[in-house]
């Protein structure tokens, strides 16, 4: 059996192989101990799933086990977006939440998300603490369970419909009467995950005319992974051009990302809605403060803060460290290029049902499109265009990676380099703007790639750097 480890967003397996009930309770047993240790176990924990193969079912089975230890569940009654449940855990102060969801991995995955009761993903020493009560359970210590029955008749479980609340939340931090105005067109893919019933039920109440693709559930989610991408929103960025619509939206999952496609049908990097969101939101929430980034994610938010004498907070990948951030209240907008962002005053959790009404906001309060929101942007602040790919590595690839881990170039893509960024993996910042981050995934021979320069032929320039550093195709 493959070791149960925590990511960068819960633990994730395959269904059936690791993905099992056994493990499912050793992972929420860690967890049930873990909430006694911190003597907060009694304020109850929620418990949802997405719209995966048995996720009811494995939601059950971690109630059981919380049961067991004394600790109350409050079940989710249908798939549950991840930020309604972050939401819950702060409204209602509880001990934290268990998300049964691999969010936008492929179907054949199923995954534990838990977050603690300050309402953001559990930081590295706590899934470290979790980590460490799981390894006695899984050499065969003995696993405890209430069965279900005698956990309801004893009060340890019932059943709550969370989701008015968190719309009515999104409320105080989305202008409903701008988007009324606005009489915008709207196509929305939530790529059968959980956001149906939530992004366009809001988006109705604002006056928006709508039409949904894939609004029921299918475990396979039409045999893509539910994440969005200029490939899976293929048919949303035709349903668009062919309606004649102002924007698509799309979540993943679990609808913790967002996806944006343009009135033409063009799909809109995450990065570059990033830069949109916080310009447009510091100018009408008149923000003052700091704004976050991963260091994964592109500068043109850098030089966005710069318009508005925002600081800039750097921080490794994982929404969890821009979360800790938006909780501390040090940040007002925390935003990651794999599509994560939320502000402060929300969830310290990524929000993409938030991103796509924000950005929905936008375009109807401004009345352009996308496309030419971001002209107007790259006038005032310069452009800057970006690139990830995901590589894998191979045998003969490793030491040279390894090499240049250690040892990074003080030249690269025919500049020099300036600084070099080891926060996360190893970034190479070039006296010209540009950069490129190498990084090597600490659970599969992968090394992830991005590049940012202010041309797309310097942006190409760069990546071939990167591929003669490793001799991969980047």
């Amino acid at each position: 059996m493959v070791p149960i480890k925590f990511g960068t967003s819960g633990w994730r397996a395959v269904l059936g192989e690791d993905f099992t009930v056994r493990n499912v309770r050793i992972v929420c047993q860690g967890i049930a101990q873990h909430l006694r240790q911190e003597k907060i176990g009694q304020r109850g924990v929620i418990i949802g799933h997405d719209s995966r193969f048995l996720g009811e079912q494995f939601a059950k089975t971690a109630a059981e086990v919380l049961a067991a230890h004394g600790i109350p569940s409050l079940l989710c009654d249908r798939e549950t977006p991840t930020p309604t449940i972050s939401y819950q855990i702060l409204r209602h102060q509880l001990a934290g939440g268990i998300n049964i969801s691999a969010s936008h991995n492929p179907p054949e995955y199923n995954g534990i998300k838990f977050t603690p009761d300050w309402g953001g993903p559990a930081l590295p020493e706590t899934t470290h603490a979790i980590e460490q009560r799981i390894l006695p359970l899984v050499h065969g210590e003995h696993v405890k369970w209430l069965p279900w029955e005698k956990a309801e008749r004893e009060g340890l479980i019932r059943f709550i419909d969370p989701r008015m609340e968190y719309l009515t939340a999104l409320e105080k931090h989305v202008d409903m009467e701008v988007i009324r105005q606005g009489q915008l067109r709207v196509v929305m893919d939530p790529l059968y995950g959980t956001s149906r019933g939530y992004l366009d039920d809001f988006l109705r109440k604002a006056g928006t005319k709508m039409a949904v693709l894939h609004h029921w559930r299918d475990p396979y989610f039409g045999g893509l992974r539910p994440e969005p991408t200029p490939t899976t929103t293929e048919e949303l960025q035709e349903t668009v051009r062919r309606e004649g619509a102002h924007l698509g939206l799309a979540t993943d999952g679990d609808a913790d990302r967002f996806g944006i496609v343009d009135q033409d049908g063009t799909f809109i990097e995450p990065n570059l809605i990033l830069a949109l969101l916080l310009d447009y939101l510091a100018a009408t929430r008149q923000w003052t403060g700091g704004v976050a980034r991963s260091v994964a994610t592109t500068h043109l938010i850098d030089h966005v803060a710069v318009q508005y004498g925002l600081a800039v907070h750097e921080t490794p990948v994982g929404f969890k460290f821009l979360g800790q951030l938006l909780a501390k209240k040090e940040v007002v907008m925390g935003g990651e290029e794999s599509a994560g962002m939320s502000i402060v005053g929300h969830v310290p959790e990524k929000d993409g049902i938030l991103a796509c009404l924000l950005v929905t906001e936008m375009v109807a309060k401004m009345g352009k499109s996308i496309k030419d929101l971001l002209a107007d942007l790259f006038r005032r602040v310069g452009p800057l265009y970006s690139r990830r790919v995901d590589a894998q590595v191979t045998d003969p690839m490793r030491e040279s990676l390894n090499r240049a881990l250690e040892d990074p170039p003080t030249t690269f893509a025919g500049s020099r380099v300036v600084q070099v960024n080891k926060l996360d993996g190893c970034k190479l910042l070039l006296e010209n703007g540009s950069w490129f981050l190498f990084r090597p995934s600490g659970t599969e021979p992968i090394v992830r790639c991005y590049g940012e320069a202010n041309t797309p032929e310097r942006l190409e320039q760069v990546m071939k750097a990167g591929r003669e550093l490793f001799q991969v195709a980047v």
